[in-house]
């Protein structure tokens, strides 16, 4: 009896814990390369919760057929060899689950690392996603606008984002739109995404880069075509132009609300892409080399006067 009751209060405490959980937006996609994410992670939960279920029937089964049983002293269990169908299918069961979801893993890397179907002979919109501490810096250079915290994308049209960090690795990721990928100083990396379906997101970093982490989010709104390009023209009508004074001031470590401009901070700090790219790495080096000519400089300088 008192089993029972601990039984059916566990079950009433996991029910009510649930209940205040919030719903898992990766598998509520609302574009093609989430929607592909979300299929795999799916057929995942549904492999492993048939081996699971598999797996707890047969230890029922062996405990109830196998229980112990009153036997005499001298009881000896016979010996029994092994059964290599059973093996086999221990080792082989396994091996195929693992073969199929390698399978299905590398052919969904290739779809969502590619332009979202359907959108190929469609113009992207480029948009340079760049990170500091805390903030996020959306540069649309073909709109002439920059915004700071939040994004605003068109639906039925792929979006290209030029990922990058000012400072250390972070990862771009909207659980609703696609899988995540990192941000990195002196280099950048691409994101293909795409909005099925206008609405609201949230997007977010989702690798820890200090104690402002949990609050390095941003807003993504997707709208109509029409919308987004009444947009583009009231940004142009109201923002001010951004400075490369204002830019630098909001590279300072902190959390800042949403903030938009015209104009981006590409003109005056381009992304380290092309001839820009590793140019914080490559000045070290410089300054290695600029020391080491400094020094064979003095080094000869110094026997002239030796030899005088």
């Amino acid at each position: 009896m008192k089993l029972k009751r601990a039984l059916l209060l566990a079950i009433i405490t996991i029910a009510t814990v649930l209940t205040g959980c919030e719903p898992l937006t990766v598998l509520d996609p609302k574009g093609p390369q989430a929607a592909v994410q979300a299929n795999d992670i799916k057929l995942s939960i549904g492999i492993m919760s048939f081996v699971v279920l598999v797996v707890f029937a047969m230890l029922a089964y062996m405990l109830i057929k196998f229980r112990a049983s009153k036997q005499k002293e001298d009881y000896e269990p016979p010996h029994i060899e092994g059964n290599i169908w059973v093996e086999a299918l221990c080792v082989g069961i396994p091996v195929l689950i693992v073969a199929f979801m390698s399978f299905v893993s590398v052919q969904s890397n290739y779809k969502v690392e590619s332009t979202p179907p359907g959108y190929e002979d469609k113009e992207p919109l480029v948009v340079y996603a760049s990170s500091s501490n805390w903030k996020w810096h959306f540069s649309y250079p073909e709109e002439d606008i920059e915004t700071l915290n939040y994004l605003y994308i068109p639906t039925d049209r792929a979006i290209e984002f030029k990922l990058y960090s000012f400072g250390p690795i972070t990862s771009f990721w909207v659980p609703q739109l696609g899988g995540q990928k990192y941000a990195m100083a002196d280099m950048v990396t691409t994101l293909h995404l795409a909005a099925d379906h206008p609405g609201d997101f949230m997007g977010r970093n989702a690798n820890f880069s200090g104690e402002g982490f949990a609050e390095n989010t941003f807003d993504v709104t997707a709208m109509t075509p029409v919308e987004f390009d009444e947009w583009v023209e009231e940004v142009h009508n109201t923002a001010k132009p951004i400075t490369e004074e204002e830019f630098v001031g909001l590279l300072e470590p902190g959390h800042l609300g949403k903030m938009t401009f015209t104009g981006t901070h590409l003109d005056f700090m381009p992304a380290p892409e092309g001839e820009h790219a590793g140019h914080n790495h490559g000045s070290s080096d410089d300054e290695e080399s600029n020391d080491d000519h400094e020094d064979h400089e003095n080094h000869d300088e110094h026997s002239e006067h030796s030899g005088h």
